[in-house]
């Protein structure tokens, strides 16, 4: 049984890793010159609630909970939903309309740490309590990059948003185990990586007080099914901006995300994990 439970530890660490921030600048280099040629047409009929380009660069203060689970040889091993720490998230995101009601979003943020944990009766086997206590370290990456293409409706104070595109992620898995299972100390450590395309709906609402004064919610959703990496990811946030001087402002919003992911390798080799996401976002945009 010790080996199942070494075997469970390391796949329930899920890192994604999305496009490289090298990568993630040439797009945005490439997305600002055609902006900068598609702004010489003119900025008439763009709703005040929209910029013609914006930068945004801040982070997420969130608070997390996650549940493990894995299927081995041996039976269903599933942990309780533990709460995690606080966690500061780095953020990125670009906005770009192409003519008045057409444009293209990106986004990028990593999810990184490293934790530990007791595993004891609160974990199951096949639904019944796990005998014997273990030791878990570990550590977990998540980095998300999505890009969109968005059509909005709408030119006044109000405008309503839809966005198609795709999200491109990668999980890496770093784990290590130490403990007693039915009187037997065992001790092992293992890793994975694995990355995939998927899917991303968005879709997003914005009013315009004022020039200087915002507001917006949005939503997005991004799921693939089948494969060895496969789930979903459904974020909302709420938010306001506010703008003391023309082109630079200052964005805050709360946000809320819940992130689903399983490796399937086969029956006897499957791991999921259940993460949510929760707090504040604080950002500087820049618009032009």
């Amino acid at each position: 049984m010790s080996t199942s439970l070494l075997a469970f530890i390391p796949q329930f660490t899920f890192r994604r890793r999305v496009l490289r921030p090298a990568g993630a600048m040439v797009v945005l280099l490439a997305c600002t010159a055609a902006g900068n040629v598609l702004a010489a047409d003119g900025a008439t009929g763009v709703s005040p609630a929209l910029d013609r380009m914006s930068l945004s660069l801040g982070a997420v203060r969130a608070d997390t909970s996650f549940q493990l689970g894995v299927s081995t040889p041996s039976g269903r091993y599933e942990t309780p939903s533990y709460e995690g720490e606080r966690v500061t998230i780095p953020r990125v995101r670009a906005d770009f309309l192409l003519g008045h009601s057409q444009g293209v979003s990106l986004d990028y943020y990593r999810y990184d740490k490293s934790y530990s944990s007791n595993l004891n009766g609160s974990t199951t086997l096949n639904g019944q309590p796990l005998s014997g206590t273990a030791a878990l370290a570990a550590d977990a990456r998540l980095e998300i990059g999505q890009v969109a293409y968005r059509w909005w409706m709408g030119q006044g104070a109000d405008v309503v948003g839809l966005g198609l595109g795709a999200a491109y992620y990668r999980a890496t898995v770093g784990g290590t185990v130490t403990g007693s299972v039915a009187g037997i100390s065992n001790s092992g450590a293992d890793g994975f990586e694995r990355s995939t395309f998927a899917p991303l709906l968005e879709l997003g609402w914005r009013h315009a007080f004022t020039p200087a004064t915002r507001m917006f919610v949005e939503a997005s959703g991004v799921k693939k099914n089948g494969g060895s990496l496969n789930g979903h990811i459904y974020t909302a946030t709420i938010g306001a901006e506010w703008f003391p001087v023309e082109n630079i402002g200052i964005v805050a919003d709360y946000g809320v995300s819940r992130i689903s992911l399983t490796r399937d390798l086969g029956r006897e080799d499957s791991a999921q994990l259940n993460l949510r996401l929760h707090g504040p976002s604080v950002y500087v945009k820049m618009r032009f």
